[in-house]
This record gives C-alpha cells, structure tokens and sequence, in this order.
C-alpha cells in the first residue's frame, strides 16, 4: 500500500510539479522522491514535523484534486499502453518492419516525456 502511494505521488508530481509553490515542490521532492523522513525535512527546513506533514497532506491532496480535474496521468497511462499493445502486435505480427517500429518509438509517449 505505501508503495503504491509513493508511486502514485510521484507520477501526481512529475505532472503537476509547477502547480504547487516551491515550498510543497521541496517537501514533496525530498519526502516521495528522496525518502527523507519529516523529522529529517523538518530540520532542514528548521520546522516542525507537524509543519510538514500538513504541507505535504496539503500537497498530496492538491495534487490528487488536480488529476481529478485535469486527468493528465489517467490519460498518458491509457495512451502509452495502447502504444505498448500496439507495439507489441507489431512485433509479433511484423516484426522485418523496422520503419514501422521507428514510427511507434516516434509517437511513443514515453520517450516524449522524458525529453
């Protein structure tokens, strides 16, 4: 269950990252992203631990509302799966077509984000 949470805050995050202020931004980063404890981002930040904690439920809360609204993350994970699958048939079903292959790796969303 927690990993499935850090693995969904994280996928909230990389998306919706400058929506949030660049307090939550920190916290959210070295919390999901670095695994540091609230006591360790308190002392960074010379704060509470309750301090945190709200920021971050805040955070997480803001991020979760976002997706609802903007459905980003549920709609590249329906794409890049459906190029996934089409990936897939063509390899099975014309594998020699290496131009084909080349023009799924060109729309793949995937290789997009992480440009």
């Amino acid at each position: 269950m927690e990993l499935e949470k850090t693995l969904r805050m994280n996928r909230l995050f990389s998306f919706y990252r400058p929506l949030l202020t660049k307090k939550q931004q920190e916290y959210m980063q070295l919390y999901y992203g670095d695994d540091y404890s609230l006591g360790e981002i308190a002392d960074a930040f010379s704060v509470s631990r309750q301090a945190v904690y709200d920021n971050i439920k805040r955070s997480e809360t803001i991020l979760t509302d976002y997706e609802k609204k903007l459905h980003l993350v549920s709609d590249f994970e329906k794409k890049q799966k459906a190029v996934e699958d089409l990936t897939d048939y063509v390899k099975e079903h014309y594998n020699e077509d290496s131009q084909l292959l080349d023009y799924i790796q060109a729309v793949s969303l995937e290789s997009m984000r992480e440009e």
